[in-house]
């Protein structure tokens, strides 16, 4: 009975999850109203100001974190490094104590 629990469970967070999956961009190498398209350096600089982007896009509809104009894989990897240049990532919390 416990073993049907938890495929239960593990089968309602599956469900549950997909629902977060990212879906398409349809924008993508698609320039925006000025005929830019964001490429890895614009990612970076909004990778690395988006902590800042974040607090302000809860209070303006004019501000968003993320740039759908972009030129896809290099766009993100670029905004994937921005923020873990600025948050840090986990490697100093990795280090251990020398007494």
């Amino acid at each position: 009975m416990r073993y049907l629990h938890i495929i239960g469970l593990v089968v309602l967070a599956l469900i549950l999850f997909s629902g977060c999956a990212a879906g398409p961009n349809d924008m993508v190498n698609s320039p925006d109203i000025e005929g830019d398209v964001a490429g890895f350096w614009l990612g970076l600089w909004h990778g690395a100001i988006a902590p800042i982007t974040f607090i302000i896009s809860l209070f303006s509809d004019n501000v968003h974190m993320y740039e759908v104009h972009n030129n896809g894989n290099w766009y993100n990897l670029g905004y994937l490094l921005g923020v873990a240049i600025i948050l840090g990532g986990s490697g100093s919390a990795s280090k251990r104590k020398r007494r």
